[in-house]
C-alpha cells in the first residue's frame, strides 16, 4: 500500500507533476500512484503541494492544446524533414561504369492552412453570443394583424 509521504517528496511530486504534464487524469495518477482514486482526492484537499503540483503539470498540457488550436485555426508553416533519393551514375566513354544511390535528408518548409473546425470551435467557446448555434433574439413592439371575410374577397 502507498504511504502518502512516499508521494510528497520531492522526487514523487515531480514524478506526479510529469503524468499532470503528459496528460494523465486524476484517476491514472492514482492508479499510478498504487492508491484507490477516493483516496487521492482525500490526499488533493489534505497536502496543498500535492494538488499544486497537479495544477502546475496540467496547465502546462492546457496551454500547449490551446497554441495547437489557435495554430491550427489560422493556418501557419512549419519545417518538415523529407527524405530524397539520390543517384549519381558515372560514365566512362560512353559506357556506364558506377552507379550509386544516396539518400539525404531535406528540411522543407510546409504551408499548413487554417482549418474551418477549428475556427468555428475556437469562436463557439471564445464568443458563445455571437457564435453559437441556436441565438436568443427578443422582438418588442405590436404585431398587427387583420383577417378578412370570405365576402370580402373578390
Amino acid at each position: 500500500m502507498a504511504k502518502y509521504t512516499d508521494w510528497l517528496t520531492e522526487e514523487g511530486l515531480i514524478k506526479i507533476e510529469g503524468w499532470a504534464r503528459d496528460g494523465l487524469t486524476d484517476e491514472q495518477i492514482a492508479h499510478n500512484t498504487g492508491i484507490a482514486y477516493s483516496t487521492f482526492r482525500e490526499w488533493k484537499n489534505k497536502f496543498p503541494a500535492l494538488s499544486a503540483v497537479l495544477k502546475k503539470g496540467k496547465e502546462v498540457v492546457d496551454r500547449e492544446v490551446e497554441n495547437a488550436l489557435y495554430k491550427k485555426a489560422i493556418g501557419h508553416t512549419m519545417l518538415e524533414k523529407q527524405a530524397f533519393k539520390l543517384k549519381t551514375v558515372n560514365y566512362d566513354n560512353g559506357k556506364r561504369v558506377l552507379e550509386e544511390e544516396r539518400i539525404e535528408i531535406v528540411e522543407v518548409e510546409k504551408v499548413i492552412p487554417p482549418d474551418v473546425t477549428a475556427q468555428i470551435f475556437w469562436l463557439k467557446n471564445r464568443k458563445p453570443k455571437e457564435w453559437r448555434d441556436k441565438q436568443d433574439i427578443e422582438h418588442s413592439g405590436k404585431v398587427e394583424y387583420s383577417i378578412k371575410k370570405p365576402d370580402d374577397l373578390v
